[in-house]
C-alpha cells in the first residue's frame, strides 16, 4: 500500500459500560478523523446496533463489561459479521488478556496518541 494515499475513514463501533469513557473515546475517534457508527454501553446493545446491518470496519470494545466481556462480544459480533477486526481496551494487564489472546489490545488509560497509533496499525493491515 503507498503510505502517500490518503485512506477512507473507518466506522467504528464504540463499546464501553463506563458513560464517560465511552464518550470520551467517541470524542477522539472523531478528532482522529473517524466516523464512530454508534456506540453501546453493553454487548447485548452493540450486538443489537450490528444486526441492524449498519456497515462497520471496526469493534473497539471495553474488555470488563458486566453480562458480556470484550471477548464475549467479539466472538458473537462475529457470528452477525463474520471477520469483524476487533481492538479490545483493557486496564488489566494480565486478566484482560485471559481469553483475549487473539485479540489486538489497548492498553487502559489511553490517550489521544494511544488509540492514534492503534488506529493506525490497524489501517496498515487493510488492503
Amino acid at each position: 500500500m503507498d503510505d502517500s494515499q490518503p485512506q477512507a475513514p473507518l466506522r467504528i463501533l464504540v463499546v464501553d459500560d463506563d458513560s464517560l469513557v465511552r464518550m470520551g473515546t467517541v470524542a477522539m475517534v472523531e478528532e482522529l478523523g473517524h466516523i464512530v457508527v454508534a456506540e453501546a454501553g453493553s454487548g447485548a446493545q452493540a450486538l443489537a446496533l450490528l444486526r441492524q446491518g449498519d456497515a462497520v470496519d471496526l469493534l473497539l470494545t471495553d474488555q470488563a463489561m458486566p453480562g458480556m466481556t470484550g471477548q464475549q462480544l467479539a466472538d458473537a459480533a462475529r457470528e452477525v459479521q463474520p471477520g469483524l477486526p476487533v481492538l479490545l481496551a483493557t486496564g488489566y494487564a494480565d486478566q484482560g488478556a485471559a481469553g483475549a489472546k487473539n485479540l489486538p489490545r489497548l492498553p487502559k488509560p489511553y490517550g489521544l496518541d494511544d488509540l492514534a497509533t492503534a488506529l493506525s496499525a490497524f489501517m496498515k493491515k487493510l488492503p
